[in-house]
């Protein structure tokens, strides 16, 4: 059975790959403008539905897994900085708040039915100084992370607690989940 990962993330790559199973990647080519008056779940559920149909029409004979999160402030969708000035504004707003990351996760394969699941995650920030934002972004330059940060490096140190069913959601892909679905699919998994 051929599985792809529809995905350019490399943070998605490093944790499919600790399913041993074998993947090829290709990118979604998705537009991943929210809909008006679109929550950052369903935006996230969208999009990950919306990049594995992309890449399961090209390739019928394979699974396609699509993956996607939206961080959530107050509301609102939080993107990925891009650059140290945004992380900076991000962070700051982030700071002594909830924060929660939406990941959503899709297996299908083309004119099949769509596998959907996703989880929530809460992180929870500490009260930041602006000194500590500027050493930590310079530390670690989570510039493409949605909320500008590494859970699974330095950032960790931002936190004062995370709430999560799977610890790997918050990276990007709920590897629980993952596993769930694709051994309903019929791949071997332990």
């Amino acid at each position: 059975m051929r599985l792809i990962l529809a995905s350019t993330s490399v943070y998605r790559r490093e944790l499919l790959g600790r399913l041993r199973l074998p993947f090829d990647l290709e990118r979604p080519e998705t537009d991943e403008t929210p809909l008006p008056g679109e929550s950052p779940q369903a935006l996230a559920s969208r999009l990950a539905e919306a990049k594995a149909l992309a890449v399961a029409m090209r390739a019928p004979d394979a699974w396609v897994l699509g993956s996607d999160q939206v961080a959530e402030l107050d509301g609102c969708p939080l993107g990925k900085p891009g650059n140290f000035d945004v992380a900076v504004a991000q962070l700051a707003s982030m700071s002594g708040k909830a924060v929660h990351f939406h990941t959503a996760l899709c297996l299908m394969q083309a004119g099949g039915p769509a596998r959907l699941v996703s989880d929530t995650t809460i992180v929870r920030f500490r009260a930041l100084s602006s000194e500590e934002i500027a050493r930590y972004l310079t530390a670690e330059r989570p510039f493409d992370c949605a909320g500008s940060f590494k859970s699974e490096g330095l950032g960790i140190c931002l936190f004062d607690a995370i709430e999560s069913s799977d610890p790997t959601a918050l990276v990007g892909l709920p590897l629980i989940a993952t596993a769930r679905l694709l051994r309903q699919a019929g791949f071997a998994l332990p």
